[in-house]
């Protein structure tokens, strides 16, 4: 019967699922491609059913392996959370903290150790795109970072909000100006991230008047961004503590953007987490995490 499946052989499934390949999978997993196979035969035998078809250039779910997948990942993230849920209530003095770009979180942290001596206070930088992930994840307990991103199954308080400034090369036309409005901006190319909602917000996408953004090159981080900028080839919207130059480039300048929703400066936390810690945490931040002047 299916009840006892292997954890370790579904989640070699739904690798080979996302990698739609048996031996960039085996790669991934850090195992033979002949041993991975014999491993899902084996899940297949035992659910009854075929998850994948071979075909010319890899592999491909069937009907079966469509319906299974989802399923698949919620077994796992439950294996994952029951584990980690586990490891809090064993160590209850534990607590991780995440923050994102440009975030300062040590004056609520050096609170929490000087408040909670007994407690090991850790904390981690991440992707920009990883606050939810990260904290369904059990990576951290608590994320400072900046809207948007997912929501759901979380508990997110915003801290503070930031204006939204334009960076520009010290080359461009718009250099020097003391402020400057979307429409000054309307023709700018603005590089795209891999995140629809994130490109919606950061490069107002629509317009007001209901245009789109003018489309710019693919970013998968900032250093690349701001390489096209110095370059010229593009201009972006980034989060005011960038404003007077801080944080820039020496070839590069922010200049205030008016006539723009602000950037908001969230903590996250999972949704019905009672750790002592993390409310600890919560209060503390909310009191002493203000905007980088």
């Amino acid at each position: 019967m299916p009840s006892d499946l292997d954890l370790r052989v579904v989640r070699y499934f739904t690798v080979v699922a996302d990698q739609q390949h048996f031996g960039r999978a085996a790669e991934a997993l850090h195992i033979t491609q002949p041993s991975l196979s014999r491993q899902i035969r084996s899940l297949e035998q035992q659910l009854g059913a075929r998850l994948l078809d071979r075909t010319p250039h890899g592999s491909r779910l069937t009907e079966a392996g469509e319906v299974f997948l989802p399923r698949a990942h919620a077994m796992l993230r439950s294996a994952d959370e029951a584990a980690a849920a586990t490891r809090a209530a064993a160590e209850p003095s534990r607590i991780t903290i995440g923050y994102t770009t440009s975030l300062i979180v040590t004056p609520a942290t050096r609170e929490l150790r000087r408040r909670h001596p007994e407690a090991d206070v850790q904390t981690i930088h991440i992707g920009w795109n990883e606050p939810r992930s990260a904290l369904l994840d059990h990576r951290v307990d608590a994320v400072v970072g900046r809207l948007p991103f997912a929501t759901d199954r979380l508990q997110v308080t915003v801290l503070y909000d930031e204006p939204r400034v334009l960076v520009v090369s010290l080359e461009h036309r718009l250099a020097g100006k003391e402020s400057v409005t979307i429409d000054d901006i309307a023709d700018e190319s603005l590089p795209r991230l891999p995140d629809a909602e994130w490109n919606a917000f950061w490069r107002i996408d629509p317009r007001p008047d209901g245009r789109p953004a003018p489309d710019g090159p693919v970013v998968k981080d900032i250093e690349d961004k701001l390489e096209l900028i110095a370059a010229g080839q593009a201009v972006a919207i980034a989060p005011g503590v960038f404003k007077n130059g801080n944080r820039l480039r020496p070839d590069l300048t922010a200049i205030p953007l008016e006539g723009v929703e602000p950037s908001h400066v969230v903590l996250a936390t999972r949704a019905g987490d009672r750790s002592r810690l993390v409310a600890a945490f919560r209060k503390y931040a909310e009191t002493l995490l203000t905007p980088n002047d």
